[in-house]
């Protein structure tokens, strides 16, 4: 019986993954983690922005935030 990882599960997978890969063992993981953590803020505030300019309610808002995740995990940016 194989036991469960704890691993990443989008490792390797998507567009950028190599690339997000790379720049990990390069910088360490803990810095990157936080760069990558403030670059996840800095696009929920222009997500936030976006919403606000075009009135749409903290359903709508929440609604593209996941999508933002889901493509980001597509395109191998949480790799």
């Amino acid at each position: 019986r194989s036991r469960p990882m704890m691993g990443n599960v989008n490792e390797g997978k998507g567009l950028f993954a190599p690339l997000v890969v790379v720049a990990r063992n390069l910088v360490g993981k803990k810095t990157f983690n936080q760069l990558r953590g403030k670059a996840i803020a800095l696009h929920s505030q222009v997500i936030n922005e976006f919403c606000k300019s075009i009135g749409a309610d903290g359903k709508q808002r929440q609604g593209l935030i996941r999508l933002a995740k889901k493509n980001g995990e597509m395109l191998g940016f949480l790799a």
